[in-house]
């Protein structure tokens, strides 16, 4: 049978030990032991399947967690986020700061990635160090810089790259920055966490010698756990805490393989509160921003298991033109998609492609000229100052845009704000492609959206110690971001909206006001954006409204996730996720039944004149929501069940 099966297998596993790795714990049990990860107090390992349940409870083990596959987030610019004229204006090129690039690698022999000429000229891959090996092998690594996929090179380009083939007009968005390459996927763009975990790590221990301060990340895996125990959210976590932003992308599972969106696709680590989390855009073709939009492709919250709000922002994803690798598998497999420079060259030195893969680096090399224009930013720091200059998108839902597009200019305005905060911050927008673009002035601080007033540079939620989402420090001294000091709170009004950021006692949420109405998050016609039942474990249902349109995540099963924004499609008739059963029901343009669990368990969305009534059973636990007037109740007992997330691969 199947579980016979699965039994019969064997798995890739990362052992974290109670104390020092004791490896005989896995090898009297036929195990194979592959990297040891210091920080975590690990080592990976390859082990009989009937072994895993003994293994797990060896006192001398604390935790098993499956070694997931990672992979890269590819789906198949600078002008357009205004990365151009930030370095005009704030005279920034991110000159000095590492940015550590964890992908395939990097091809250190390309043109664009070399700055100076002559006796000057030196390369911008500062270091390389190779992660890849296969299991079981004695630990190894090279410092020949090479990418035999082609994926990290394109990544580091949209970073630092110079532009020499292309006369500049390809250049990458932080042309002074460093790279370090750190190789963790092979060339046929596969990996393990294991590998991405040990690079982190290496990051962490050698940030002061390449002067580190970014992770980029463009490479993901499934969520397995909560990030909470997530070796792989844990690393990321690590170099936070000793001040390295660690930006990922969000994941390309925004739609299904019909087209329909779909939500709760956020990968791991982006699905982390201290990971800066990037969706994708598309640009049209222009560099004006008027009609851009969230990508379909994009993955979108909530993040499962967890249920937070993300992404952070979005950063243009489609169409990205940067390094192509010759004699990688992409340049021999995307020949279509190869550009030629304005050199002569005997390979086609550019390539385009899409995915959130894309929209990282250039969040990342933002972040080099914001930290070059103040050092002194925190991880914190630089998500608030990027969410809070960014360019909500209307129509766009919190889930899929996150504070909304980035504006790489009014991003290194603010941390030169914060850097000397005497000669104020400016008007709150920027002229971006000859067009005016407001900044968002809102921040998603875990699962709250507060908006207005105005973030202040020696706020204590900017600290290397708090948790991006907190409510408190770690003393138990309420979080505040900023505006103004009033009465022991920090209090804003902006258009008659009052936005409370701050509170004495431990228990008050985050409001926004509008018309008098107090609702969790924000309002704005009616429209409850996006808000959690409870803080408890098995108590969380995350729901977004949207002109009227329920968003629900089920308790019974992940990846039963329902939406009604289909992004021009037709949403009738339409049962979304995977679960077991499919009974639909539509009367007019209102659901009836959107899925079932098991043959007596039964999710029931009934609409009549806007009240809406859903009812769940699952082992005689209910759920309901009720709404009358705008008004919403919401109750929750059930408990999610894992499931198994479909084999990664990347896709164009």
């Amino acid at each position: 049978d199947t579980r016979r099966t699965r039994l019969s297998g064997r798995s890739r596993v990362i052992v974290e030990f109670t104390r020092e790795p004791d490896v005989r714990a896995i090898t009297r049990r036929g195990g194979t032991t592959g990297r040891r990860i210091a920080l975590l107090q690990a080592q990976a390992a390859e082990i009989d399947n009937a072994q895993l349940a003994a293994l797990a409870t060896d006192p001398r083990v604390r935790r098993v967690s499956l070694d997931r596959p990672a992979f890269a987030t590819l789906e198949r610019s600078g002008a357009a986020i205004g990365a151009i004229t930030a370095s005009r204006l704030q005279r920034t090129t991110g000159q000095g700061i590492g940015v550590a690039v964890i992908d395939s690698g990097v091809d250190a022999s390309h043109d664009d990635l070399f700055r100076g000429r002559g006796a000057s000229r030196r390369s911008v891959v500062t270091h390389f160090k190779d992660f890849t090996r296969a299991m079981p092998a004695a630990l190894w690594t090279s410092e020949q810089a090479v990418d035999d996929y082609g994926h990290g090179t394109h990544v580091a380009g949209i970073i630092a790259g110079s532009g020499y083939d292309s006369s500049g007009a390809r250049r990458g968005v932080a042309i002074g920055a460093d790279i370090i390459g750190l190789r963790v996927l092979d060339g046929e763009g596969h990996g393990y966490i294991s590998d991405v975990i040990a690079a982190i790590d290496y990051a962490i221990s050698v940030r002061t010698a390449y002067n580190i301060r970014v992770i980029n990340l463009s490479v993901a895996s499934g969520v397995g756990e909560s990030y909470h125990t997530d070796p792989l959210t844990q690393a990321a976590r690590r170099a936070v805490e000793h001040g390295i932003v660690v930006v990922a992308s969000a994941g390309n599972l925004g739609s299904t393989p019909d087209g329909r969106s779909q939500y709760g696709g956020i990968t791991a680590p982006g699905n982390a509160p201290w990971v800066l989390t990037v969706g994708a855009s598309t640009h049209a073709g222009t560099t004006g921003r008027a009609d851009d939009a969230v990508a379909a492709f994009s993955s979108t919250g909530p993040t499962w298991i967890d249920f937070a709000a993300k992404p952070d922002l979005v950063a243009p994803g489609v169409g990205i033109e940067s390094l192509s690798a010759p004699g990688s598998r992409l340049y021999a497999e995307l020949g279509g998609y190869l550009l030629t420079g304005t050199r002569r060259s005997p390979d086609r030195p550019y390539l385009s492609l899409s995915g959130t893969s894309m929209a990282a680096p250039l969040v990342s090399g933002t972040v080099a000229l914001m930290l070059e224009a103040n050092p002194d930013l925190t991880p914190n720091a630089v998500k608030a100052i990027l969410q809070y200059t960014a360019e909500a998108r209307a129509g766009e839902p919190v889930l899929a845009q996150g504070a909304g597009l980035l504006n790489a200019q009014g991003a290194v305005r603010l941390s030169a704000f914060f850097a000397d905060p005497g000669r104020g911050p400016g008007r709150p927008g920027d002229v971006i492609a000859d067009a005016w673009t407001p900044w968002s002035r809102r921040l998603l601080w875990g699962n709250f959206l507060v908006e207005g007033g105005l973030p202040l540079p020696d706020a204590n939620a900017w600290a290397r110690t708090v948790t991006w989402g907190a409510l408190t420090t770690a003393d138990g001294t309420p979080v505040a971001w900023g505006a103004r000091a009033l009465d022991g709170r920090s209090v804003s009004t902006y258009d008659d909206e009052n936005i409370v950021w701050s509170t004495r006692r431990r228990d008050s949420i985050v409001w926004s006001t509008y018309d008098d109405e107090n609702i969790v998050w924000s309002t704005y016609d009616d429209e409850n954006i996006v808000w959690s039942t409870r803080a408890g474990d098995d108590d969380n249902i995350v729901w977004s409204t949207y002109d009227d349109e329920n968003i629900v995540w089920s308790t019974t099963y992940p990846n039963v996730v329902w939406g009604s924004t289909c992004r021009g499609l037709d949403c009738r008739h339409a049962l979304w996720g995977r679960a077991l059963g499919s009974l639909i029901a539509t009367y007019h343009d209102e659901n009836i039944v959107w899925s079932t669990y098991d043959d007596d368990d039964n999710i029931v969305w009934s609409t009549y004149d806007d009240e809406n009534i859903v009812w769940s059973t699952r082992e005689d636990e209910n759920i309901v929501w009720s709404t009358y007037d705008d008004e919403n109740i919401v109750w929750s007992t059930a408990q999610p069940v894992p499931t198994r997330w479909p084999a990664p691969r990347p896709t164009r």
